[in-house]
């Protein structure tokens, strides 16, 4: 008999010997377990023979633990108990219902689809640790590369070796204003509305994106904007913005944050892909079950906007 075999049967004849000294009946164990008394009084009489003694005295009334028995189910309550858990804990990791995810983000997480995401998974898996990053795209492919991350959500559709990519949906970009600029009054505004404005962006992330962005939006009307680069993090960049130091670009997830003096405007026709970066390699089930959810939210988000 092999020895995963071995072991479960080792377990089963356990659980025959606490629910039998429990009932002080063989018979009364079976009905608890669900199985022959015939299968009971074997399997305890295995045991007993492969251990050399034996732990219950047989009588017409029932069972009783022999002084060796009452030894023997000292040790054995907790080991079952142990074992059982282990057990369960390793199962429950092997589905995924337990464990970490580890996200590399470059979005804002106070509104849209990825913020959607985190509460249905959390909702659904209180077990499992979302552990978080913020980053450029090249130190989070590398990070997925090198497996100290599971996913990266980033913008655009990134290839990268080894990894896999899924694009799962698509922010609005708005233009940060402070609310007595002149544009501040549109519902919507334009890339040549813009093609005369200074342009402030943060040294740390996304701010070497915004710049790229701006640049080639703007070129292509033929246009070099000015964009300063301010060592300062998103949220006084948008102080920044209130004292008239400059217009800024943002995501439309990053619009759920309000912040005194500064409007948000959409840019007409513009939106921004996000997609999902993992190693093809990785096999924590935690994160498969986080991907699948993603899929499944970004195909009934496809569906709802394309039912509008």
């Amino acid at each position: 008999m092999a020895a995963s075999s071995t072991s479960k049967v080792v377990l089963q004849y356990l659980r025959y010997v606490l629910v039998a000294a429990e009932k002080r009946s063989f018979r009364q164990a079976a009905v608890e377990l669900g199985v022959w008394e015939s299968t009971i009084s074997r399997g305890i009489r295995d045991l007993e023979d492969e251990i050399g003694v034996a732990l219950f005295i047989r009588h017409p009334g029932g069972v009783t633990l022999t002084n060796a028995g009452s030894r023997f189910l000292n040790h054995a309550r907790p080991a079952v108990g142990r074992i059982e858990y282990a057990l369960k804990d390793a199962g429950a990791a092997g589905r995924g219902e337990v464990g970490m995810v580890r996200i590399g983000i470059f979005s804002s997480l106070a509104s849209g689809f990825l913020a959607d995401l985190l509460q249905a998974y959390q909702a659904e898996n209180h077990f499992v640790h979302l552990d978080f990053a913020e980053g450029g795209p090249a130190e989070h492919v590398a990070a997925v590369q090198h497996h100290r991350m599971d996913v990266a959500f980033l913008t655009g559709e990134p290839a990268a070796y080894g990894c896999e990519a899924a694009r799962l949906w698509e922010e609005r970009v708005f233009a940060v204003l402070p609310q007595d600029h002149d544009l501040a009054g549109r519902e919507e505004i334009c890339w040549d509305d813009l093609r005369d404005e200074h342009f402030i962006v943060s040294e740390t992330n996304p701010g070497a994106e915004i710049h790229d962005y701006l640049v080639k939006h703007l070129a292509e009307l033929g246009r070099h904007p000015t964009v300063e680069r301010c060592g300062v993090g998103r949220d006084n960049l948008m102080k920044l913005v209130t004292l008239g130091r400059g217009l800024t670009l943002t995501s439309e997830a990053t619009t759920g944050a309000a912040f005194p003096g500064v409007v948000y405007r959409p840019l007409t026709g513009e939106r921004l892909p996000f997609s999902a970066v993992w190693s093809v390699r990785n096999d924590n089930p935690a994160f498969r079950r986080f991907l699948s959810m993603a899929r499944t939210l970004s195909k009934k988000a496809a569906v709802a906007r394309a039912a509008k």
